[in-house]
């Protein structure tokens, strides 16, 4: 039977010469990658240091991923660990990695085939004949069989992860899970994946180097293929390439305390479950373990086990601590803790992770199995046979009598040799000082049920941590200053029981202590923001700050690992692997109609906000994308919208509040100085770039000369420092901005950002596709090459060149061609100095062939030229045209949601005949809003200038208000209920009042005598007058609740009336808020002849 591939041959090739389809080809993408080598003629001498030396190899053929034909030739080898299919037989690394582990079954699948099924997936396999297939059946099946035996050869013992997360691999265009493990990167299709152990492949590190590259960029170069990887933040990228560094220093390091350590031949096999060659140590238990049982062994925590590495952890090994190992040796100190082992109950190096978990739990925190010392139960007994034997060189004895009761900080009695170390001490007896030291805090074994399997991870008693820090008074106050080192006190430290605590000396019984349960959240803070270089806070539920410090970052990052580790269940524990800024519980809700807010777990990394909620979900919410983001203050609450979605953010108490506030705050601000790094909007667009653009369209498509005509250049800076502090939270308005202030913003942005908009790889080839003499092909080029841009520069650009396409089509009123646009436009958008004319040339074809290289359909193209036709009326007029609007013509504007104290900024399309009720229905339903009984949403004009607003009528249309510079807001009318109810009980609809009025012919407010009757207002001097000072006509007049402050209305309850025929107003104070919407409901009624809200919405 002919093979259906060749060797060496692509994936894409194989599927071609076979008829696949694409969709078998896209899955077998998708499920693997092909990483070809640059030296495989390397292979055969440098192949065993890559991976474990196999047992069997040769060609197999597979399925693809979805099960479908043909099967494909795989080079095949299966070794202790794993079971790996390679391309072909040169390749150095492989498409899939599945470990025996797990493996449920391995059985014949029809002739000449056999499957080997996991916990998620099937792989069938094929051999060239019958012997060939039964060889592979019978190795699988009996090493399958081994992991469920004490017998059989030992697998390679798996490296700790050192590292674990997300990188992109350049040339495969796929991002990766990746994870570091001591010696190797290993690849997996994703996070899943990864807690399956299925992966891709291993990547040998020992004989590689990092190396630094473009932005979030790195490479691993290795003798048989540089590796090009990608990571999600510059932040990460610097810990991703330490954290390598730090791999192949500690991989090429010395073997010599591993081999001393060996040397005792016990100590060659894993003390739990007999693993050759264990490079890992419990220190407190003198034990030597293998890496699979030092995972288990950590979860038990540091006050049961401290887990420590031969080969990383060399400042740990002191000769004392090595003589204590030599001397006891894994065989000695299983004579104590194994002495009692079922065989049913052993483990063996292919043991289940549970299995091993229960074990291990059974061994060390219950003492299932240890060897009772006869003096078990008697305290006092045992604590003087441990002051007699401390003084010997028995230290098998102390461990036994240590873990069987005596404590080992029990009192002597004699001040000179006041614990058993110190007469461990006096006698010269220094691996017994050693053995008592290394279990100072350790917690004894004991078969009572205080913490069952079930809860351990659970319960934060068994975090146990101690040293010294340095701690400032609690306070009840934000710590804003830097706190000087005079005001840090040194404490001494102890974590354990749930408790945090802290005395001024060394002591098991420290004076004051914290309990974990009250931990709120913890902070980190910048090194150098105080006297001590890193510090961090703790916030409580009494509504306390404690602030904790050293100058040593191991410190404080081993303090900061375990309180963390303590105070957060077990299910959120991943929060903490984050490079987190602030960790912590705080209240949520999923939008403001969620009447009961849950408690939730978050933790705040670089921009990224991660959230593990009440139901299980996860979030995940880039803070610098947020399309909003609000205080209130008074409720202690945080509104996030990103993409349509809101997340409420709550704290009970103010202090942990002001820290989420103040750090989120700042993480959604920008974080670098590239477009990508920018506050963005959901169409990824930069901020500062869309509000510029949109206020120049508005108020400057008529100026002739924009964006050639230069601004002033200091309202240019502070507009842009605004835009680059918060942009978010800075608006372009008229009146008190120029649009060639704002031209000059955009233009300098575009010039600074880093890379510039086509990226500093891309903009050569943008300059050389206008060397292409044929058109159709130079247009084909520039679609090439915008698609290569990254995403926020490509909707940049689209955005851009839109504008300017508008900005020329209204050349005949503001004088700027696309010429005259691309000479600005050229220098600024490529950085150049403008002595070349090149850029511009380039920048002019994007104009000219805007609808060819952005592919703009006709109807887009037809809204925005509608949309600037319109501007050009409205510009050009300066007010609102009095003919009858085209009734296909639309426009996007900016209307604001308030809701709850929190406002949001929303765009939607306004036509000529969008009413008042249908854009308030609009907004809502947008934003899931479901109006409650009793509730009246409805639409507001805002004149922040005149401090004045009013309720549109229902019937309204918003239209012609665009262009009024007031602003529209959808929110609750609050007193609309109110003023129904009023003029429900009113027979006859009229008002009459003594008033303070103020008019153009008065001198500040006056007592006037105001009627509102018929149709009419009419103000007299009193009331006894006949003949009115004015009659004003209320049909023709707009009624706005408020007065400008500047007037300084004698109270707070005022109207202000505008006639916009005669251009006047008329001010009318009211003593009490009940009698100003009395006012307003019988103005109202009178308008619109009683249709005050419309009789079938409540």
């Amino acid at each position: 039977m002919s093979s259906p591939s060749g060797d060496g041959q692509s994936p894409e090739m194989i599927n071609r010469n076979n008829g696949s389809t694409k969709a078998q080809w896209m899955a077998e993408r998708e499920d693997s990658i092909y990483l070809d080598s640059d030296n495989a003629a390397a292979l055969a001498e440098g192949f065993a240091s890559e991976a474990t030396l196999p047992i069997k190899s040769g060609f197999l053929e597979k399925t693809p991923p979805q099960g479908g034909l043909p099967f494909q030739k795989r080079w095949v080898q299966l070794d202790a660990e794993y079971l790996r299919y390679f391309q072909n037989e040169k390749d150095v690394y492989s498409k899939r990695m599945i470990p025996i582990s797990s493996m449920v079954s391995i059985v014949p699948a029809g002739p000449q085939k056999f499957e080997v099924a996991t916990k998620n997936r099937t792989f069938v396999f094929r051999a060239q004949s019958e012997s060939d297939r039964n060889e592979w059946l019978s190795l699988l099946q009996n090493m399958l069989q081994k992991r469920y035996s004490s017998a059989g050869m030992p697998p390679e013992p798996c490296s700790p992860v050192l590292m674990h997360g997300n990188l992109e691999l350049r040339g495969v265009h796929s991002k990766l899970y990746v994870t570091v493990n001591e010696d190797k990167l290993i690849l997996y299709r994703n996070v899943d994946e990864y807690k399956l152990g299925i992966g891709i492949t291993s990547i040998q590190m020992k004989l590689g180097c990092v190396k630094d590259a473009d932005k979030r960029a790195f490479n691993l170069v290795t003798p048989y293929r540089v590796f090009s990887f990608v990571a999600e933040s510059m932040p990460m990228k610097v810990t991703w390439m330490k954290t390598i560094e730090f791999a192949i220093s500690s991989a090429l390091s010395t073997n010599a305390l591993v081999n001393k350590v060996w040397a005792q031949e016990s100590n060659r096999f894993c003390a739990d479950c007999g693993a050759a060659w264990p490079e890992w140590a419990s220190i407190n238990l003198s034990v030597i373990i293998c890496s699979n049982c030092a995972g288990q062994h950590r979860w038990l925590g540091s006050c049961v086990s401290k887990v420590r590495s031969l080969r990383l952890d060399q400042s740990v090994w002191t000769d004392e601590l090595v003589q204590v190992f030599l001397s006891l040796g894994n065989g000695r100190a299983n004579s104590f803790w194994a002495a009692n082992v079922p065989p049913s109950e052993a483990l063996s190096p292919f043991s289940h992770e549970e299995d091993r978990k229960s074990f291990i739990f059974a061994k060390y925190r219950q003492g299932k199995y240890r060897c009772y010392h006869k003096l078990f139960g008697q305290q006092k007994a045992l604590d003087n046979a441990l002051c007699s034997n401390v003084q010997t060189d028995d230290i098998l004895e102390t461990l036994s009598l240590l873990f069987c009761g005596a404590d080992v900080n029990c009192n002597m009695g004699h001040s000179d040799v006041p614990s058993p170390i110190s007469l461990a001490r006096s006698y010269n007896q220094h691996l017994q000082v050693e053995l008592l030291s290394q279990n100072q805090n350790t917690e004894v074994p004991r078969l009572e049920v205080e913490y069952s399997l079930d809860r351990l991870e659970e319960s934060p008693a068994l975090i146990m941590y101690s040293g010294n820090l340095y701690k400032m008074g609690s306070t009840t106050r934000p710590i804003t200053e830097q706190k000087p080192r005079e005001e840090f006190s040194f404490r001494w430290c102890i974590l354990k029981n749930g408790k945090l605590s802290y005395g001024n000396f060394r002591s098991s019984t420290p004076s004051r202590q914290l309990s974990v349960e009250d931990v709120l959240c913890l902070s980190v803070d910048a090194p150098g923001k105080h006297g001590y270089e890193h510090t961090f806070e703790i916030c409580t539920d009494s509504d306390r700050l404690y602030l904790f410090g050293d100058d040593d970052p191991d410190t404080v990052r081993e303090w900061i690992r375990s309180i963390t580790k303590a105070f957060l269940p077990a299910n959120v524990q991943d929060l903490a692997e984050t490079a987190f800024r602030r960790v912590g519980r705080l209240r949520y809700r999923v939008g403001l109609m969620q009447e009961v807010s849950r408690l939730g777990w978050f933790s705040l990394a670089g921009t990224k906000l991660y959230g593990r909620l009440a139901d299980g979900s996860e979030e995940k919410i880039e803070l610098c994308r947020l399309q909003e983001l609000s205080v209130q203050q008074d409720q202690n609450r945080l509104v996030l919208l990103e993409r349509g979605r809101m997340l409420v953010l709550e704290s009970e108490k103010k202090l942990d509040f002001q820290g989420w506030m103040s750090d989120i705050q700042q993480a959604a601000c920008r974080a670098g100085d590239s477009l990508t790094e920018q506050q963005l909007t959901s169409g990824d667009i930069p901020v500062i770039v869309e509000r510029c653009i949109n206020f120049i369209m508005q108020f400057g498509l008529t100026s002739q000369g924009i964006y050639r005509k230069c601004g002033v250049n200091s309202k240019i800076s502070a507009i842009l420092e605004s835009f680059l502090q918060d942009a978010r939270n800075t608006h372009l308005k008229e009146g008190e901005h120029h649009v060639d202030d704002v031209a000059g913003v955009l233009k300098r942005f575009f010039r600074n950002v880093k890379e510039g908009i086509f990226t500093s790889q891309g903009a050569p080839n943008w300059l050389h596709a206008i060397e292409i003499k044929e058109q159709s092909q130079r247009i084909a080029q520039y679609q090439t090459l915008l698609n290569a841009l990254p995403p926020v520069n490509k909707a940049t650009l689209r955005t851009l060149i839109s504008h300017l396409y508008c900005i020329q089509h209204s050349a005949t009123t503001n004088q700027m061609n696309r010429h005259n646009l691309a000479i600005v436009f050229g220098p600024t958008l490529f950085q150049t100095d403008g002595t070349n004319n090149t850029g511009s040339r380039v920048i002019e074809e994007l104009i000219q062939h805007y609808v060819a290289v952005f592919n703009v359909s006709e109807e887009q193209l037809q809204k925005e030229v509608d949309e600037v036709n319109w501007f050009m009326k409205t510009n050009t007029e300066n007010f609102m045209v009095r003919t009858p609007p085209d009734p296909g013509s639309e426009m996007i504007f900016t209307v604001y949601l308030e809701e709850a104290g929190q406002i949001r900024e929303l765009h939607i399309k306004v036509c000529p005949t969008l009413s008042a009720a249908a854009m308030t229905s609009e907004m809502l339903e947008k934003q899931s809003i479901t109006p409650q009984e009793r509730d009246y949403w409805s639409s507001f004009e805002v004149n922040k200038t005149e401090d004045t607003e009013r309720a549109l009528h229902h019937l309204e249309k918003v239209f012609p208000l665009l262009s009024s510079g007031s602003t529209l807001v959808v929110k609750k009318d609050d007193a609309m209920e109110t003023m129904l109810t009023y003029l429900a009980s009113k027979t006859n609809i009229s008002k009459y009042k003594t008033m303070k009025v103020r008019e153009g012919i008065f001198k500040g407010f006056q007592d006037r005598y105001v009627t509102l009757s018929g149709t009419t207002i009419r103000i007299y001097k009193e009331a006894q007058s006949v003949r009115p000072e004015r009659e004003l006509p209320v049909k023709s007049l707009t009624l706005y609740q408020g007065i400008k402050k500047k007037l300084n209305p004698p109270t707070r309850w005022g109207l202000t009336v505008v006639n916009k025929q005669e251009k006047r107003q008329c001010y009318l104070c009211c003593d009490s808020e009940t009698e100003m919407r009395e006012w307003m409901s019988i103005f109202m009624s009178i308008q619109y002849d009683g249709d005050v809200w419309p009789a079938n919405t409540q």
